[in-house]
């Protein structure tokens, strides 16, 4: 790629800055936030938006630190890109 080969031992980062590549956070944090403003838009009746509503009973946890929710981890990607939840269903942006 870029006319190099692996004998020339070129580090990724430098093909990556040549082929001007995004980095995968970026690509990640943007799908995410265009899947959150897809289902933002739907009514509240449809299956996606009722299962916002859902309360998970609280059964036997696992050992470890819990995963984060889908709700925060879009909530630290909109924080990052300075967005509010308002302005993330526009679908101009």
């Amino acid at each position: 790629m870029c006319g190099f080969t692996r004998m020339d031992r070129v580090r990724n980062c430098v093909i990556k800055d040549l082929a001007k590549v995004a980095p995968i956070e970026e690509n990640m944090r943007e799908s995410r936030r265009r899947w959150f403003s897809h289902v933002k838009r739907r009514s509240m009746a449809t299956p996606v938006r009722r299962c916002e509503l859902i309360d998970l009973p609280s059964g036997k946890r696992g050992r470890g630190r819990p995963k984060k929710s889908l709700d925060e981890v879009i909530r630290e990607d909109l924080k990052v890109v300075g967005l509010s939840e308002n302005l993330a269903q526009d679908r101009r942006l």
